[in-house]
């Protein structure tokens, strides 16, 4: 009876789903690079690790507000984690399709965002699971983001890779609670090592979101990285900032990050997901 419920759901959201621009591995290796209007060019690759079932998805839209990307990492057994997944990139790619102009991108993130923890609970029922989900935005002039979960955020910019968001773990929660002076130095060491999220769309008690302090200005050849724990946890930030150093198309850059992920020997590999997006900037200053 559960196998057959979880079959239908799955259905249902690859109707739901039907005539979105949803950028599969797949499907990249049809179109080598999609072309987001005027705001930049994104790809994405995968691996599936050592798991079974593929549970990342991403998608991308493109308006005359900006382009937005969302990579979701599912959690949850049998199919569960990318039915969640993909609950959450729909709720948010369609609520972000009526916009020609977006003024406050980390509104949008936080009211879009509950909606998509509503979606994925209502799916999920008295099932176990949920999904983490990153969402990036660019308009041609700054760039900003929302988290919820633990999947990086990053830009490659003057040839160094800088990390942007924090991530929702636990070990990132005890720092901000000692340089709250909520924890002693002693209780923060001991959790520093423990790196399971505390929130993410589908839990009971979802918490705030994690978004940008302020928008980031967006410079010429700027590159924005967002990654799901099969490269993270795999690959060193110089062994990726080495391969984006290459002289290769954005897909080749994926594609390459996604490979030498794959060639690590001697660690269990979740589900590994790279979107890149290179932006376009309409209105520099120095």
């Amino acid at each position: 009876m559960m196998l057959t419920i979880m079959i239908g759901l799955g259905a249902a959201l690859l109707v739901f789903s039907a005539g979105r621009l949803l950028l599969s591995a797949e499907e990249m290796n049809r179109n080598e690079e999609n072309e987001c209007e005027s705001f930049g060019r994104c790809v994405i690759s995968q691996t599936m690790g050592d798991k079974e079932i593929q549970s990342d998805l991403a998608g991308f839209e493109s308006s005359s507000a900006g382009t937005l990307a969302v990579l979701t990492d599912g959690i949850g057994k049998a199919n569960t984690g990318k039915v969640c997944a993909q609950t959450a990139m729909d709720t948010v790619l369609d609520a972000y399709q009526p916009y020609q102009v977006l003024h406050n991108p980390e509104y949008f993130f936080k009211t879009s965002f509950n909606e998509a923890n509503q979606r994925v609970q209502k799916t999920l029922g008295e099932r176990r699971g949920g999904t983490c989900l990153a969402a990036a935005f660019v308009n041609g002039i700054t760039f900003h983001y929302g988290l919820a979960g633990d999947i990086r955020i990053a830009l490659f910019r003057n040839q160094e890779l800088i990390p942007i968001s924090k991530g929702q773990t636990l070990n990132v929660l005890a720092l901000n609670a000692y340089q709250d002076g909520a924890l002693s130095r002693q209780e923060t060491i001991w959790t520093m090592e423990e790196d399971r999220i505390w929130n993410y769309l589908g839990m009971d008690g979802f918490k705030d979101i994690e978004v940008c302090d302020k928008p980031i200005r967006l410079k010429r050849g700027d590159i924005i990285m967002m990654m799901t724990k099969g490269i993270f946890d795999v690959l060193s930030w110089a062994e990726m900032e080495d391969i984006l150093l290459r002289d290769y198309t954005l897909k080749e850059k994926a594609d390459s990050l996604i490979m030498e992920a794959e060639r690590k020997k001697g660690v269990e590999k979740e589900n590994g997901s790279v979107v890149l997006i290179k932006a376009e900037v309409s209105d520099e200053k120095n």
